[in-house]
């Protein structure tokens, strides 16, 4: 990615916003690194982890403004009428609800521990957290789902091969391979992010507070590079003629 990706990225908010959490993940692995039996340097690794957390402090302020972008995304897809497979549209809606109630827990959460409202935030981040799980969880089995229905339509699409031209079938076959690319993917993405966050539910929960820092920073570093290269590729092909 080259200074004027980078300057396009960072004009964006969620260029921006995604370019800030890749920093913080890294940020969080290396200092969890360092923390790490046999790392050496300790005092660094906590200086690491204090601005990983300053980085995560301030993604959680900007996500104030985020409702209504959200509200608008949900308008805009509403019951999902454009899709053609059912299952598809419940993960869809469900996914699209669960991120809308995400919104205004977190900003509880985070309202009640600079004591601007008088209430406990713990049950506020537990319940934002649970929502976000959830979000990542459907939208893992969204992206499988999809790439499901798109193995399908390749092999009906090679088993038809006769009955179009040959340049309009491996058209085809590479426009479903790209998409099946990008929900593999988005599933990946997910499952990293759905780790970490089960990692910060509640002691006893699975694995919940069993990863180490380096982990936590790991998985979050995988799921933010994929974010940063599905975004290269949107605004590379947006720019081709």
């Amino acid at each position: 990615m080259g200074m004027e990706a980078v300057a396009d990225v960072l004009e964006s908010y969620r260029g921006r916003d995604r370019l800030v959490r890749t920093v913080c993940y890294s940020t969080r692995l290396l200092g969890g690194l360092l923390l790490a039996p046999g790392g050496g340097r300790s005092e660094l690794g906590r200086r690491l982890l204090l601005v990983a957390q300053e980085l995560s402090n301030c993604r959680a302020a900007l996500r104030l403004f985020d409702d209504l972008s959200m509200y608008l995304y949900s308008r805009g897809y509403g019951l999902g009428g454009t899709e053609e497979d059912t299952i598809v549209r419940v993960l869809s809606i469900t996914g699209n609800l669960a991120d809308q109630l995400y919104y205004p827990c977190e900003h509880l959460a985070w309202a009640a521990d600079y004591r601007i409202v008088s209430i406990k935030s713990d049950k506020w981040w537990t319940l934002s957290n649970t929502l976000w799980s959830l979000s990542l969880a459907l939208g893992a089995l969204r992206s499988f789902r999809v790439v499901q229905l798109l193995k399908k339509k390749l092999k009906g699409n090679h088993n038809k091969a006769d009955l179009g031209t040959e340049e309009s079938n491996s058209l085809s076959r590479r426009t479903y391979r790209i998409r099946m690319r990008a929900e593999v993917l988005n599933m990946v993405s997910s499952l990293a992010d759905l780790a970490n966050a089960i990692h910060w539910m509640p002691s006893g929960f699975l694995w919940a507070g069993k990863f180490p820092e380096w982990l936590v920073g790991l998985m979050g570093m995988v799921s933010s590079v994929i974010n940063l290269y599905q975004m290269s590729c949107v605004s590379s092909s947006a720019k081709d003629p």
